[in-house]
């Protein structure tokens, strides 16, 4: 069997194990505070153009992204997110666990538009009645979106200007950032993911480490008193130095980027393959997860041979899927993958 269900199904990254397995045995301080720690957020910021941000590491995005948003929020705000957003979709109500109300804007591709955040904010002001209503605090959006698509520096900045003009921070779900930063035609680097909002996270867990994320905090005024809070939320780890030496792996000699680049080399492999069997591509992603349109005998027949996921129900006839690769993904298991395609009972099924 080959899996292309997710890009967090194997371990850390060689390198990324090699390093925890060469400080397995040091002791440090808890909580962060560890010298590994300390050199993997100087290494974050600088790879952020960011010297005066501040970086705490959380060991998952769903912790990551609950803890952010209740943390920036007052009591009486919720958080904007579009429709399709993983905060909305598939956080099994782990925003509203925390007592925010999600206020979800039309999705495009998994994209927002800046004119539909300022059009909700400016009508949610102009309604007398808005002191008894759930006010906008902030903007979630994620890069890339959960389709893979992206968000062009135009549409950032767009949507960093519609945040700051309403006076409400802008907040970015990397969980599969280097995905996006190195997806061809994309024309956003992470100084500009730095500068345009005013907190984000690396992920780590989807590219190459064994878990955790980097939350980058740009803006001062938020987040004051971030460890607490991690801590209330259960994602602050007693042995701390295990985030740290991870990302301190990640962010030397470029191999988050690596990981990445590779990772997303052969995800469009993959999607060339469909595309030279004349199946339908259901969102045009440049990253590592690919959206296809097949009909369902050949759903069926692949899945006898390959794990993949569907995405949303099954359809009468036919049933959209998507394959994610990561960096255990090989050229071998990409050959397999075409060779299935072009087997007779599978090559006959047209759409």
């Amino acid at each position: 069997m080959i899996y292309f269900d997710t890009d967090y199904m194997a371990g850390a990254h060689p390198k990324v194990m090699e390093r925890l397995m060469q400080t397995n045995a040091e002791q440090t301080v808890g909580y962060g505070c560890d010298n590994y720690t300390l050199r993997a957020k100087e290494l974050v910021k600088q790879a952020c153009s960011a010297p005066d941000a501040r970086v705490y590491f959380l060991v998952g995005g769903t912790q990551t992204n609950s803890t952010v948003i209740d943390g920036v929020l007052d009591r009486h705000e919720g958080v904007l997110a579009a429709e399709s957003g993983h905060i909305n979709v598939h956080e099994s109500g782990a925003i509203e666990a925390t007592g925010h109300k999600i206020l979800t804007i039309p999705s495009y591709d998994g994209k927002v538009k800046a004119e539909d955040v300022a059009n909700f904010i400016n009508n949610f002001y102009s309604d007398d009645t808005y002191e008894h209503m759930v006010a906008p605090g902030m903007l979630y959006i994620s890069f890339p979106t959960e389709y893979g698509t992206l968000y062009s520096l135009k549409e950032l900045e767009d949507l960093s200007k519609a945040c700051h003009d309403a006076g409400i921070p802008l907040f970015i779900d990397g969980a599969r950032l280097g995905y996006g930063l190195v997806a061809e035609g994309n024309d956003v680097t992470l100084a500009d993911i730095a500068r345009l909002s005013d907190v984000f996270y690396i992920g780590g867990t989807k590219v190459g480490a064994l878990f955790g994320e980097a939350v980058v905090i740009t803006n001062p005024d938020l987040l004051k008193h971030p460890v607490p809070l991690i801590k209330q939320h259960g994602a602050l780890m007693a042995k701390g130095r295990l985030l740290g030496v991870q990302f301190e792996a990640l962010f030397t000699d470029g191999l988050y980027y690596e990981i990445a680049s590779e990772v997303v080399q052969k995800a469009i492999r993959l999607k060339n393959a469909f595309v030279a069997k004349g199946y339908t591509v259901e969102v045009d992603s440049p990253t590592n997860q690919q959206f296809f349109r097949l009909p369902n005998e050949v759903v069926d027949r692949l899945k006898e041979e390959i794990s993949f996921e569907m995405w949303g129900p099954r359809g009468e006839t036919e049933s959209v899927v998507r394959f994610v690769t990561g960096w255990t993904t090989s050229d071998a298991e990409i050959d397999k993958l075409i060779s299935y395609l072009n087997q007779p009972d599978i090559n006959s099924t047209t759409l």
